[in-house]
Parts: C-alpha cells; sequence; structure tokens
C-alpha cells in the first residue's frame, strides 16, 4: 500500500467529523433561531424569514445507522466498543475495562458530538445514543 492511503482515509475521516459537529451547531442554531422567535414574538417571523434554519420533516425524522456512529470514534476506540441497535437508540457498550481515560474519551464523544448518555447499570452499563436526529 502506499502511504497516501492513510492519510486519505484520515482526511475522510476528519471530513466525517466536520460534518457531524457542523449538524450539531446547525440543530443549534435552529433551536436559538426558535426560541428567540418565539420570546419576540410572531412579528419577526414575517420581516426575517429563514427557511433554511427550519428543520424540515426528513430532517427531524432521519435515524442514524452504526456505520455513521462508528465513523465519530477514533480507530483505537472502535477495538473497545460493541454496538447494538434498537427502535430508539444506537447502544454502545465495551468489549473490555476500558479504564478511565478512555471512558473519559468515549464518554465525551457520545455526550458532545452525538447527543448521547451513559447509562449506570452495574455490569449492564452502556452509552446510549438517540437514533433520531
Amino acid at each position: 500500500m502506499s502511504e497516501e492511503n492513510p492519510d486519505a482515509k484520515d482526511i475522510l475521516k476528519r471530513l466525517d467529523d466536520l460534518i457531524n459537529v457542523l449538524k450539531i451547531i446547525l440543530d443549534d442554531l435552529a433551536e436559538i433561531s426558535k426560541a428567540l422567535r418565539v420570546h419576540v414574538g410572531s412579528k419577526i417571523e414575517e420581516t426575517i424569514p429563514s427557511p433554511s434554519l427550519k428543520p424540515t420533516m426528513s430532517q427531524t425524522q432521519r435515524l442514524r445507522t452504526v456505520d455513521e456512529i462508528q465513523r465519530v470514534f477514533p480507530q483505537d476506540l472502535l477495538g473497545l466498543l460493541l454496538f447494538e441497535v434498537t427502535e430508539d437508540y444506537i447502544i454502545v457498550k465495551p468489549r473490555q475495562y476500558l479504564g478511565s481515560e478512555n471512558f473519559a474519551r468515549i464518554a465525551s464523544i457520545v455526550r458532545d458530538q452525538l447527543r448521547g448518555e451513559y447509562v449506570s447499570h452495574g455490569k449492564e452499563s452502556h452509552f446510549r445514543v438517540p437514533r433520531k436526529i
């Protein structure tokens, strides 16, 4: 293999990460815009329409896939995790003891980039990421 392949793969992964972050920012902007419109009143909607910030039905009902979730994690963490799909969530379980550093990295990714959470249930503890975006 040439040395360009790992670099290209790394660049593609970074682009995917940036796209995910931009989606989160867009969702946040739409939420802020909606809250501001409610606060100021409906009169602002008549003067400053912003259809691009309003999520469409397909955007609000889209379901994430395991592949999308896996792309957010760095390669060194992927080998430590199992992914399961339920109707409402993608469950991320550790294959082994993660240690505090890996746990913190995974928790940060789940919380900050995927808007998920950690569910503490003893040996059945896991991270869960909502499928609906």
